[in-house]
């Protein structure tokens, strides 16, 4: 299947002249310098500290700026998928909130929370971000992403076990004065707005200022159920569910005929940034930055795959008979692109419910009313200080303080009636500070430095679950610290050819959590709160060592080994005291070696690698579930119920299930409850790839570049099976495309068509056992764009769309019914848009 694709797709490239983004080193304009005879463009990257050629640098980088994002079509760091071998890069699932789940080489995370660590370390301009969380970055005033494939444990140390993600801006210059506005116009009643300026204001100061707006209707419509009924012509089937607007209720002479009430997956952003660049002395270079953000962007388009009514217990039954209905699939719209979630609960609070333990009259129960979009603010600032201490040494500072605040909410079921609902407030402030050193002279080019970080982070959160029959309010504070002194040397006795690289680092890092997550039933602590205060903490040493060949000017051989690292922690999410746990960090030892190739008078750039990873000490979490305790006696109730082990779990682990086999037992009642519960094992695991990179140039005005990359990740399944996983992991992943610039002199300008191709392979997101743990299907993505560029008044205007052929694909899923209740949740990808951009530069 990907052989067909793969030709079908160069075959269409070769017709169209159209054009994918270059990977890394193709495309990071501001970062390059020009070629020789127009050949391809060398790219300054500063992945080991330094600035260094791309092609000199025997590392595995993609490096690409944000114009070539722009001309793709793409906005974000999301968006990185389509340029980045063995790398994903995706929206978060709703319940995550406003984030990035990021994966690179089979490594990576979803979990947003502070209580998770990431496997991806972030860093703007030297600064490190430390969560996942509001790190989906908006291009503004980016000069280009360096995207680090493999452990890079020596030089970006903390929590980079998959790789690192270094993101460079544009600085002001003296060289004269310049400005930009851009206009996007879409569908989905896209507006988009950029506009910036760089200013001189003296011979050795300038200041940069950018703004940017963004705004687009949802695509996933929010339906309303009983109204949706009525227009389908079965209102039976929405019993005396109310409808959510009066307006939308079927009258002798009215029948609404949109239902309406919303959308997800929209945009509503806005951002500032600011920089002054003074250079007091030819040799101090001191830089100033901020920035701000500001988004209520929609939830993310969630759809409700599955209902299996096996799986409602007792508490959503009961909720679904006080409405006189039955849940199964009718609360399912058979359309992704419609969802009926209403985010609110319309059972009154203090309301009792026949036979519900979650309704019972209470006054906090009942009546919840939710907001679909995020509400996240955040800024920061930061100092850069280079000081060119002699003409081979250097000394670089660099400061950072940053604060975040967000509220979402999410409904997990995706329907008008509550299966569980969480209302959450995240935030974090921290601040950041390294040290570095470094030289390059004539048998060695080295760095070493110092750096820290320390941070106060919260998590408030509500969590009304109506099938656990609980409400609970988390407390949970975070107090992270971090302090590390690293130092990596490229040794050449022998002169240029061949080169040596040794890099270590040492860390101390510890975390303190205090956790309280208490029920709203009084007196407290009882034994149903969850209240525990744990500090995982380590010291670790990692390190890199490596060789370089440099066979002729334009051919570079290397081998590489490094340890990568991910701090310890423990179960964020614990639904009773019985499921507080930790568990150990995890560590892999990556092997590389790749080649480096200009070819062909510099028309071929040829970037490949292969490697093989050791993730020796791998924490899993493996889902099962437990009986709910009594917030009394602390112990479980069984009645009827029957504790099943886990196959393969750790000791005490349980599959908890409900079984009727005799009329006494079901005359005793449904018996205590279960909920899900996570166990953590060690998995340990090998994942082995190889990557491609790779530009030509074959005439003047012609592009073609892309890249392909596979990996294959093995590790024991629970039973103790070595299986081929793809968890997280496609084994294939390419993109390729082409663009063509044509002079016409005739209208003052060039035309430049381009169509892109992305490629994923199958991929396995949940790790449950449903039927729906392979529906992430392969498949193939074309966006494609022409622009104007004219020449004289230095104007542009482009046509695109995003999702050319309109192909319906998934971004994640999230398997609910691993967790004992009965629905399974999905993103649908947006469908075709249509765009007009207008830039004019001054």
């Amino acid at each position: 299947m990907l052989r067909r694709t793969v030709l079908a797709s160069v075959s269409a490239v070769a017709l169209l002249g159209s054009a994918a983004a270059a990977p890394a080193q193709n495309t990071a304009t501001s970062a390059a310098s020009p070629a020789d005879n127009d050949g391809i463009a060398d790219i300054v990257v500063t992945a080991t500290r330094q600035a260094t050629n791309l092609q000199s640098t025997p590392i595995a980088i993609t490096a690409i700026t944000s114009q070539s994002l722009e001309d793709r079509g793409l906005k974000s760091i999301s968006d990185l998928t389509s340029v980045v071998p063995n790398a994903q890069f995706r929206k978060a699932q709703g319940a995550f909130g406003p984030g990035v789940t990021t994966y690179i080489r089979g490594i990576g995370t979803s979990d947003t929370s502070l209580g998770g660590e990431a496997a991806i370390a972030y860093y703007i301009d030297d600064v490190y971000y430390p969560i996942l969380l509001g790190s989906n970055f908006d291009l503004l005033d980016i000069d280009h992403i360096e995207v680090l494939r493999g452990p890079q444990g020596t030089l970006f140390g903390r929590n980079s076990l998959g790789g690192a993600v270094n993101i460079v801006s544009k600085q002001p210059n003296t060289r004269e004065a310049s400005a930009y506005a851009d206009v996007t116009m879409g569908s989905y009643a896209r507006k988009d707005l950029r506009a910036g300026f760089n200013l001189p204001i003296s011979s050795n100061a300038a200041i940069m200022i950018s703004g940017m707006s963004k705004q687009r209707t949802g695509y996933q419509r929010m339906l309303d159920f009983t109204c949706e009924m009525v227009r389908r012509g079965t209102p039976e089937l929405a019993g005396s569910f109310p409808v959510y607007n009066q307006q939308l209720t079927a009258t002798q002479n009215f029948k609404p005929g949109n239902c309406t009430i919303g959308h997800l997956g929209g945009e509503d952003v806005r951002a500032m940034r600011g920089a002054l660049m003074w250079q007091p002395t030819p040799n101090v270079k001191i830089t100033l930055s901020g920035d701000y953000t500001k988004d209520n962007s929609a939830n993310v388009a969630d759809y409700t795959v599955n209902i299996d009514p096996t799986r409602a217990n007792n508490n959503i039954k009961t909720q679904a008979a006080y409405w006189g209905l039955t849940y199964d699939s009718r609360f399912m719209t058979g359309n992704p692109y419609e969802t009926y979630a209403t985010y609110n609960d319309r059972i009154a609070a203090g309301t009792v419910v026949p036979g519900s333990t979650f309704y019972t009259g209470r006054s906090d129960r009942g009546g919840l009313i939710m907001d679909p979009r995020t509400h996240m603010r955040q800024w920061g600032v930061s100092g850069k200080l280079v000081w060119n201490m002699t003409d081979q040494i250097d000394l670089t500072g660099v400061f950072g303080y940053r604060k975040m605040d967000e509220h979402h909410g999410f409904d997990n079921d995706g329907g008008p009636l509550v299966v569980e609902q969480v209302l959450s407030n995240i935030g974090e402030k921290y601040t950041n500070a390294e040290l570095r050193l470094s030289g390059k002279m004539g048998w060695v080019d080295w760095v070493v430095g110092a750096f820290y970080f320390d941070a106060f982070g919260y998590f408030h959160a509500t969590n009304y679950s109506v099938a656990n029959a609980s409400l609970k309010t988390l407390v949970t504070t975070y107090q992270p610290n971090s302090k590390a002194a690293f130092a990596n040397a490229t040794f050449r006795p022998f002169g240029d050819k061949l080169g040596i690289t040794l890099g270590g680092r040492y860390g101390a890092d510890h975390k303190f959590v205090d956790y309280s997550n208490l029920t709203d039933i009084s007196p407290h602590p009882n034994a149903a709160d969850t209240i525990f205060q744990v500090t995982p903490r380590q010291k670790k040493f990692q390190w890199k060592a490596g060789v370089d060949y440099q066979a002729t000017n334009t051919m570079l051989i290397y081998a590489s080994a490094a340890s990568g690292n991910q701090l310890p922690g423990y179960n964020a999410r614990p639904l009773q005291p019985s499921q507080v746990a930790q568990f150990g960090s995890n560590d892999d030892i990556a092997y590389e070696i790749g080649a480096k190739l200009d070819l062909f008078d510099r028309r071929v750039r040829l970037n490949a690698a292969a490697f093989y990873t050791d993730f020796k000490n791998r924490p899993t979490g493996i889902g099962g579930s437990e009986a709910l305790l009594d917030t009394v006696t602390g112990l479980p109730a069984l009645g009827n119920q029957v504790l099943i082990p886990l196959p393969g779990g750790p000791a005490g682990s349980t599959t908890c299930r409900s079984t009727v086999q005799t009329p006494a037992e079901a005359a005793a009642g449904p018996g205590i409850q279960c909920i899900g519960r996570t166990y953590y094992v060690n998995q340990p695991a090998t994942i082995r790839g190889a990557e491609l990179e790779y530009v030509i140039n074959p005439f003047e005005g012609m592009t073609i570049n892309g890249s392909v990359g596979y990996s294959r990740f093995m590790s024991p399944d629970i039973k103790k099976r070595t299986v081929n996983r793809r968890q997280g992991n496609p084994f294939w992943t390419a993109n390729a495309g082409a663009q063509y610039v044509v002079q016409m002199p005739s209208i003052g300008g060039t035309i430049t068509p381009r169509l892109d191709w992305t490629y994923e392979s199958s991929q396995v997101i949940s790790g449950t056992s449903t039927k729906y743990n392979n529906q992430l299907l392969g498949r193939s993505v074309f966006n494609g764009r022409i622009t104007y560029d004219n020449l004289d008044h230095d104007f542009s205007i482009a046509v695109g769309a995003t999702n050319l052929f309109n192909k319906f694909y998934y971004v994640n899923f999230f398997d609910y019914q691993g967790l004992g209740v009965p629905q399974t949740e999905a993103q649908p990808a947006a469908p075709r848009q249509w765009y007009v951009t207008i830039s004019k530069r001054f």
